[in-house]
């Protein structure tokens, strides 16, 4: 398993307009920035983006996974934030 086809995976089936996924091992840090998230609670925002992954979840791929979603407008506060720090 790539990190490429988890990043295409997860851009095509939830329509992300960004996706960023970094590894070390099994254990994953998942950036996906995205109007499906408007809304949501962080729960449902976790549940969603794991949701096309559980096959690697569930085949030992995947062991841990860290999820950071954002929908744009607080993607674009969030980098303008860490530009200042």
């Amino acid at each position: 398993m790539e990190l490429k086809d988890i990043e295409e995976r997860l851009a095509s089936e939830l329509q992300l307009d960004e996706v960023s996924v970094k590894s070390d091992g099994s254990h994953f840090q998942i950036i996906a920035v995205g109007t499906c998230f408007e809304e949501l609670s962080r729960v449902k925002q976790q549940q969603l983006v794991l949701k096309p992954l559980s096959g690697y979840i569930a085949d030992g791929s995947m062991h841990a996974v860290s999820i950071k979603a954002y929908t744009p407008k607080a993607w674009a506060r969030d980098k303008k934030l860490q530009q200042l720090s």
